[in-house]
């Protein structure tokens, strides 16, 4: 059962979400919150595996938010809505430490499988939208990683498709390797790195030139 709690300043917003996430068997509304600061308070007392943030909240905002509970609660994912508009703030939460961005007006399903992808370890990343949030990202000071000179050639390999937005069974797929094999080769890199999630692993491609936005 995957325990989530949902941060949105929008009454109506949260009972929909509310009411979708609990609708299915393996996921469980444990808490909601209507600020930042209720969201760091509901995430303490509940200890969720999964915050769904919105960013735009009150009484500290949801980047806040997200950063004081990634600090202090580092195995509490956080995954982050998101509008079209909203670039520079999603760039600010991953820098926070987000595991994940979803565009709030994902369909249902959508969401229940990026909740379920984040709760799992593999950051929610989809090609599209991550090569010009990176690229925005990395136009900001204080650089998030180091380089990657310990990687083998495989596994840099995996790190170029990670930073494309592909999950380790595509990986899999795509190397033809067994999907344990990936997992294996992804906590190693992590290791080897010093890196929290698969977010950072792609903010380090695009930082060091492994993958070039805009560029397949």
């Amino acid at each position: 059962m995957i325990r989530v709690l949902l941060a949105d300043d929008q009454a109506l917003v949260r009972e929909a979400f509310a009411l979708l996430i609990d609708s299915s068997p393996d996921f469980d509304v444990v808490a909601e919150a209507s600020t930042g600061a209720d969201a760091l308070a509901a995430a303490r007392r509940t200890r969720p595996d999964v915050v769904v943030m919105d960013l735009r909240m009150p009484c500290g905002d949801g980047i806040e938010a997200t950063a004081r509970i990634v600090a202090e609660l580092p195995e509490i994912r956080v995954l982050v809505l998101t509008t079209y508009d909203d670039g520079d703030n999603v760039a600010a939460a991953l820098r926070a430490g987000a595991s994940g961005f979803l565009a709030k007006d994902c369909r249902p399903a959508q969401l229940l499988d990026a909740i379920g992808v984040v709760a799992a370890g593999e950051a929610l990343l989809s090609p599209g939208p991550t090569a010009a949030l990176i690229a925005r990202f990395l136009r900001a000071p204080e650089p998030a990683t180091g380089g990657l000179g310990p990687l083998t050639v495989r596994e840099r390999e995996i790190v170029r498709l990670i930073a494309r937005g592909l999950s380790n069974a595509e990986i899999a797929r795509a190397l033809v390797l067994s999907h344990a094999t990936v997992k294996t080769h992804v906590s190693r890199i992590l290791t080897k790195l010093g890196l929290r999630d698969r977010v950072q692993l792609a903010i380090s491609a695009y930082e060091n030139g492994l993958v070039v936005p805009g560029k397949r």
